[in-house]
């Protein structure tokens, strides 16, 4: 009997919000919302922001002004909409008109010119040109003949001024003691939070009913940590006449999301790992999560990642690669003087390239007998992830024959599972929907060919990529929260930054979703063309359809008890987000607390106990190779 791997819990946050609970995904179908929605969405966003806080049972503003839910969505609704998901780069990240560098010049004075500098400020090799003497043991004096060359400071203004930054005014740090945290690290101390917190089961209770290693975390960035805090900081401080710190070095490591989780957050001593595919991060370790659940080899795992790519350095890379849509090509695609950064990604349409963004997605994952015995909510499940390389290629980013092998078996696994009728009329695809013109061709190929082979009329196609950019390492976690909010919600957010679907994107048993659909979905696509041929396309199970295979291989006496388990979790669950929409995050953070010492740890022959769980780790470990290793 194979474990079904099943969701309960997930969150996070990118440039639509926080992502537990669908707010992000309402933020992306607002219009399609009731009023009464909307509202309580755009309350959340402005507190999140920090356009008031909450307190005494009503909103208050800064000057002591208070307002009802009404109120706040009508006052602040219009500076929400534009500071949320892609949008212009703005000082309060950085200033990307104004973005310091170094150039070099040559001096070359008419006649010698005399400078005092202090000793410490001399090279190490002293120009021959130059003629130094002393002038105290502090100074010395030097006069210059000749041509010298030198390093000034410099300003100058990005090619790209789009991004999905988070909302504007969310401050990560206020919220624990994140000092000398990089970005991404401060992201996955609250993403990682708000998922864990989102189960509604204490965690304490989840260690409790398993043994401490069969819990698993899998999580990773592309990048590592590329702000001041991290690598950025690490390899500028020598050119910015400083040195590196003790903290920028290690902070650096894409390992670091599922290190911090590890040791700062759920004290975990099972099995951990941060395999990065480019593109696919996200998916290459959900495929660990999955396959590890499925096997039995783990009961718990937490999967994620956490990337805040939204740097000077990372956006000249991507650049320079004609990667990403600069503002002079946005410009000239709308025949405008202007650029319209919120919709500088167009997934399918008339495009010029990618927008970056930053996100962090977490998941918790349980096999479903864990999730039965404990009540927990189930939200959806993940049944298989593919991933394939793309042979031989004729460049790193080129397309290939990769993509094709794991849409194609994901689909086949689906409908080896639930049939031809519910993948034909009741899957949709998230796109991986890069917004550039090779992928909208290519990709959308992929998906006419697969649909038009497995008998799918009218395959619907949407790309989160539109609203929150492309995240890289959770950009997969972005289409995975996206879909479970079209499972809860019923809708498909339609790719709203374009007016309508380029000529050359191949539709023929394709719907590409321009405006929001209604529409009950109970399979999604979650597919990932990553730089270098790391493909990947992960299927997911909505909470509908795991229900009808819950009470397939449960008693009805069983499953009835889960359902009254289930009740007391949701309550609990409900709590949290209530308390969260309000600004009460308080995420996990425990720096030290918990560890155990040499002298906690019992050994015997069969077990390993540790001081602080309740359950012990077998050391009865059958021989596998039994028929290869007999006398």
């Amino acid at each position: 009997m194979t474990n079904l791997p099943v969701i309960v819990g997930f969150g996070g946050y990118n440039a639509a919000g926080r992502s537990s609970f669908h707010h992000s995904f309402r933020r992306t179908i607002l219009d399609s919302l009731s009023t009464e929605t909307q509202d309580k969405t755009l309350c959340g966003l402005a507190v999140l922001m920090q356009l008031v806080s909450y307190q005494d049972g009503g909103y208050f503003e800064a000057d002591g002004n208070r307002l009802d839910v009404a109120q706040v969505s009508k006052k602040y609704r219009s500076f929400i909409l534009e500071n949320t998901l892609i949008r212009r780069i703005h000082n309060g990240h950085f200033d990307p008109d104004n973005v310091p560098g170094i150039q070099d010049f040559s001096l070359t004075p008419d006649e010698p010119i005399a400078l005092v500098l202090k000793r410490k400020e001399m090279p190490v090799q002293v120009p021959e040109n130059w003629q130094v003497s002393a002038i105290d043991d502090d100074k010395v004096k030097v006069i210059i003949d000749g041509t010298t060359q030198l390093k000034a400071a410099r300003l100058r203004t990005l090619e790209v001024t789009s991004a999905g930054l988070l909302p504007t005014g969310f401050d990560l740090s206020r919220h624990y003691a994140s000092k000398f945290h990089p970005k991404g690290l401060q992201m996955t101390i609250l993403g990682a939070s708000d998922a864990i917190k989102s189960v509604g089961i204490e965690w304490d209770n989840i260690i409790n009913a398993i043994r401490p290693d069969e819990l698993a975390v899998y999580a990773a960035s592309t990048f590592g940590q590329v702000d001041d805090f991290g690598l950025g900081g690490y390899f500028q401080s020598r050119l910015k006449a400083g040195r590196p710190t003790s903290k920028q070095l290690p902070f650096s490591l894409n390992t670091m999301p599922a290190d911090f989780i590890n040791a700062y957050m759920c004290g975990s001593v099972g099995s951990t790992s941060a395999v990065t595919g480019a593109c696919a991060t996200f998916l290459y370790n959900l495929r660990l999560a999955v396959n590890d659940i499925k096997s039995g080899r783990q009961r718990v795992v937490i999967c994620g990642s956490a990337e805040a790519p939204v740097t000077p350095e990372i956006i000249e890379g991507f650049a320079a690669m004609s990667a990403l849509a600069t503002d002079k090509k946005l410009k000239a695609l709308d025949s405008k003087d202007e650029c319209d950064h919120q919709r500088a990604s167009r997934p399918f349409g008339q495009n010029v390239g990618f927008t970056l963004g930053e996100s962090c997605q977490f998941f918790v994952l349980m096999d479903d007998k864990l999730a039965m015995e404990l009540g927990a909510d189930i939200h959806g499940a993940i049944p298989d992830v593919f991933i394939n390389a793309d042979g031989y290629k004729k460049s790193v980013s080129s397309p290939g024959a990769g993509n094709y092998i794991t849409v194609a078996k994901a689909a086949a696994a689906a409908r080896a599972v639930f049939g031809d009728k519910a993948l034909q009329e009741r899957s949709f695809i998230q796109s991986h929907g890069s917004s550039t013109p090779l992928n909208r061709i290519t990709e959308s190929m992929i998906f006419d060919k697969v649909a038009a082979n497995f008998g799918i009329p009218n395959w619907p196609v949407t790309a989160v990529k539109a609203f929150v950019g492309h995240t890289i390492g959770p950009a997969s976690g972005d289409q995975l929260s996206h879909a479970l909010g079209t499972f809860s919600e019923g809708v498909i957010s339609g790719i709203k930054t374009i007016d309508e679907v380029a000529d050359d994107v191949h539709q023929e048993h394709l719907d590409i979703v321009v405006k929001d659909k209604k529409a009950k979905m109970d399979i999604a696509f979650l597919n990932s063309k990553g730089f270098g041929g790391n493909n990947a396309t992960a299927w997911v199970a909505s909470s509908n359809l795991v229900e009808g295979m819950l009470k397939n291989r449960y008693s009805e006496t069983d499953f009835d008890d889960y359902v009254k388990r289930r009740e007391q979790v949701r309550v609990s669950a409900r709590a949290y987000d209530e308390q969260a929409t309000v600004g009460q995050l308080d995420p996990i953070y425990n720096f030290g607390e918990g560890v155990v010492q040499d002298d906690g740890v019992q050994l015997s022959s069969n077990e390993l106990e540790l001081e602080g769980f309740n359950q012990s780790i077998s050391l009865d470990i059958k021989n596998p190779f039994e028929d290869m290793t007999q006398e």
